[in-house]
């Protein structure tokens, strides 16, 4: 153990060197040569081979992206990934201001309902319907988006309480 600890690093190569060459010698076999690959070593059953080689082959690596496609077309998730692109990429799809006045809230069957945050957004997107939905098309596909229904703010309800009782409420002591 001491005489190890004294070696340096190119005696302890050069050590390597020599036993590596005398275990060669040993089996007959020429020291730094290589043995030569069979035929049979080849040619064994492709189910058992387990590298893929330079074509393509199901166990190579595939694009996240490419996998996911594939997936939900297996499972039938198209319709609902291209109705959630629409909520996902809303403020893209319209633009930033309108998207601040605008939220999508569902989209069933192809139409899709827009609450807006006043009267004049509902009236100015009732307005912009046609060109919206062609870049919701452009974006998202044909036939996903094919009718917008746009709400303003809802009124205040007087209906309040479980025990309401019918007629006009508050305002009917003005007049």
């Amino acid at each position: 153990m001491g005489v190890e600890q004294s070696l340096s690093g190119r005696d302890l190569a050069r050590s390597a060197l020599a036993a590596a060459r005398a275990k060669a010698q040993a089996r007959g076999a020429e020291p730094g040569v290589r043995k030569r690959a069979k035929a049979t070593d080849f040619t064994q059953n492709p189910r058992r081979r387990r590298w893929s080689g330079s074509g393509a082959d199901p166990r190579d690596p595939q694009p996240l992206g490419r996998l996911v496609s594939r997936l939900s077309a297996e499972r039938g998730w198209g319709a609902r990934l291209a109705d959630g692109q629409v909520f996902g990429q809303w403020a893209r799809l319209v633009g930033e201001e309108v998207a601040e006045h605008a939220q999508p809230v569902s989209l069933k069957d192809g139409e899709l309902t827009v609450q807006t945050s006043s009267t004049a957004w509902a009236t100015q997107l009732r307005l912009l319907q046609g060109q919206l939905l062609t870049k919701i098309a452009a974006a998202v596909g044909n036939g996903v988006v094919k009718r917008m229904r746009i709400h303003g703010p809802t009124a205040p309800s007087w209906r309040k309480g479980a025990r309401h009782v019918p007629g006009r409420g508050p305002r009917d002591t003005y007049g």
